[in-house]
């Protein structure tokens, strides 16, 4: 998760109703949270969290930003370093914690923890960044955290003990996870197509492959926990380097559209693509956010494609008489999902581009 803060200049807010359309209508802080919560049921018990000062952080180095409006998003991550202990005592837990915060303050250059809580393996939970557990309690307002570039003042992050990227997280650690989910999304009124992981925002392979297939079963319990109907939201997928299929064909299409014209079109996410993607990147000043540092430093994310990159392929028309690189691009798609031929002309949202992709 290890993401140097990077505040709001490409947010690409998902649905529902965002701190920017919340001050449009005059709903900010505390008029905010209300016309939220009433889109919820049930408030949720708040789960036993362990402070900052019981497991003996460091006082942060700079004040803690708190912002007068609810977080938009519950954002689950997995710490990827150390990897998957078998110590599932609380002292273990604080020892994460504090490792964490070193990390980010003496390598980061961060005032604090990135993110406001922490999960560990044995079904712990800690406050992360100072503050936000009597913050949240008041259900109002928002510390700002550093562990989502680009959307931080929208973001409220969980860090989940372990490397989720082949194995399952631990049932201590996934029951504590949906009761904290559940008690976040209670205190501001967030509806359950909110939770998402880290990659739903940047390029990373967090929070895992297989704690990310399992977002919609949280988002169920969380419902099932709040009495409130469950929704899956639309979201961008995540290419990397050995997928094939129609989706990386598509992606191929839309990159020989962006200028990348020598790119061949082969289904196959090698390294021409990856190179691609990744000066996309570069060229669009897109940072690149890893989980963490140790884990980066085995598995390198560069040129991956995800949600804060799929933005600037995906235009929102096609051109009549279908034959460009972008026509090509919906054709093969729809191709794959056995759908009807775009129109010529055919307008096309990001929601249905998300829709196509999937």
């Amino acid at each position: 998760m290890a993401v140097q803060p990077h505040f709001d200049r490409r947010a690409l807010l998902r649905g529902g109703l965002t701190v920017g359309a919340a001050g449009a209508l005059g709903l900010t802080g505390a008029g905010l949270a209300s016309a939220a919560t009433r889109s919820t049921g049930a408030a949720a018990p708040e789960p036993r969290v362990y402070t900052t000062a019981e497991w003996g952080a460091r006082p942060p180095s700079s004040g803690i930003n708190i912002l007068d409006h609810v977080p938009t998003y519950v954002v689950v991550h997995h710490t990827a370093s150390p990897g998957n202990s078998e110590d599932y005592s609380l002292e273990h837990a604080m020892e994460i914690c504090r490792n964490i915060q070193t990390y980010h303050m003496d390598s980061n250059g961060w005032a604090d923890s990135g993110q406001q809580f922490t999960n560990s393996r044995g079904g712990f939970v800690l406050e992360g960044r100072h503050e936000s557990l009597d913050v949240v309690r008041g259900g109002t307002r928002h510390v700002q955290g550093a562990n989502v570039g680009g959307h931080n003042s929208e973001i409220i992050g969980i860090e989940n003990e372990g490397l989720y990227t082949e194995v399952d997280v631990p049932k201590a650690l996934w029951d504590s996870l949906v009761g904290l989910v559940a008690w976040i999304a209670g205190q501001y009124g967030r509806p359950v197509e909110h939770i998402m992981g880290h990659r739903d925002f940047n390029s990373t392979e967090c929070p895992g492959e297989v704690l990310y297939g399992r977002l919609q079963e949280l988002r169920d319990a969380v419902a099932g926990t709040l009495g409130v109907r469950s929704v899956a939201p639309a979201v961008w997928p995540l290419l990397r380097p050995g997928d094939t299929g129609a989706r990386v064909r598509a992606a191929q299409h839309l990159l020989r559209a962006k200028g990348f014209a020598d790119l061949p079109v082969d289904g196959v996410f090698g390294a021409s693509t990856r190179r691609a993607v990744a000066t996309l990147a570069d060229t669009h000043d897109i940072e690149q956010h890893a989980c963490a540092a140790l884990h980066h430093s085995k598995v390198d994310e560069t040129g991956y494609l995800g949600s804060d990159l799929w933005p600037l392929i995906t235009p929102g028309r096609v051109r009549a008489g279908g034959t460009d690189e972008v026509a090509k691009a919906v054709e093969t798609l729809r191709r794959s999902a056995g759908r009807e031929r775009a129109g010529a002309g055919s307008e096309l949202s990001t929601l249905d581009w998300k829709r196509l992709l999937a």
